[in-house]
């Protein structure tokens, strides 16, 4: 049977699954975390694309397929006049996504079939400022805490765990709960606000402070906040690769201030896009922006 395409990886990036399994005949040689494999477009993973047999990997399942579609060699930028959902609709990738969203909390993510986790470098920045400059000590515990737990699943994950045993999971989220405790009761929820003097406006939501907002955030949408401590797929930040990604357009801006045409905007995203591709895939961009100026562009691997 002719297939439609093969994908070859290092075995240690699909080793990373938290499920990961793999067969071996005994006549086989035991392959190590620099062994190529490939990837059939049926999602079994085998040792040669050309011999038969050889099967590693066979237990297809919507969450496999998921991981085989993210990527941390690929980074795309697109610019759009809205920021919030019809931004991410126009651009697409949203709206097919089928995997583990990690993101900052934007409104705008919710309602996509995508899982969402959020990420914690937010978090910690965000209760920096409520230890620092608010003086809250729950703020330092709800940091600790969260630091703990990132220890606790690296530790797990260097085992060979896929989870973590159930009387650490229930002494981590019960802390979790005790401390969302403690911040509620350091910020209680804000008066209602006063009518007008003729008392023909009727009053609007009460301001909350940025305290009372994060602490919102981290109760209601928990199961997002401790996505990474019961999917060790799942990371507990961005930092990998989108949070970094971001910062170049990020700089631009301060820099520059702003775009002047929407021509030089769509220009930068397209050279970004590609060079950091190439960074993440580890080739010398130098070296490529001279073989592009010259005719002959380096293509990233989209795989």
């Amino acid at each position: 049977m002719i297939r439609k395409y093969c994908k070859a990886y290092y075995l240690k990036d699909l080793r990373q699954w938290s499920h990961w399994t793999e067969k071996r005949e005994e006549s086989e040689a035991e392959l190590t975390d620099e062994d190529v494999v490939y990837l059939w477009d049926d999602f079994v993973v085998v040792r040669s694309p050309v011999l038969p047999g050889g099967v590693i990997f066979d237990t297809v399942t919507p969450e496999w397929q998921d991981f085989c579609h993210t990527t941390d060699r690929l980074t795309h930028y697109a610019a759009n006049a809205s920021r919030g959902r019809a931004a991410l609709d126009a651009i697409g990738i949203a709206p097919q996504f089928r995997g583990t969203s990690v993101h900052d909390g934007l409104v705008s993510y919710q309602g996509y079939s995508s899982t969402q986790a959020l990420c914690h470098v937010h978090h910690l920045r965000e209760l920096t400022f409520v230890e620092e400059e608010l003086k809250q000590p729950w703020a330092r515990g709800m940091k600790d805490l969260l630091l703990e737990m990132k220890t606790e699943v690296e530790r797990a994950k260097a085992a060979g765990e896929d989870h973590l045993d159930v009387p650490s999971l229930s002494r981590l989220v019960s802390r979790y709960d005790v401390l969302l405790t403690e911040g509620y009761k350091a910020h209680p929820p804000p008066p209602p606000p006063k009518k007008s003097e003729q008392g023909k406006r009727t009053p609007g939501r009460p301001k909350q402070s940025p305290a009372r907002n994060l602490l919102d955030r981290l109760s209601t949408r928990k199961d997002a906040v401790l996505r990474f401590l019961y999917d060790f797929a799942v990371p507990i930040d961005r930092q990998s690769g989108g949070e970094r990604s971001s910062h170049e357009s990020s700089v631009q801006q301060k820099v520059s201030g702003c775009f002047r045409t929407e021509e030089g905007i769509a220009l930068f995203c397209r050279i970004r896009s590609y060079l950091s591709s190439l960074r993440k895939q580890g080739i010398a961009l130098l070296s490529a922006l001279e073989q592009a100026l010259t005719g002959h562009p380096v293509s990233p691997a989209f795989s």
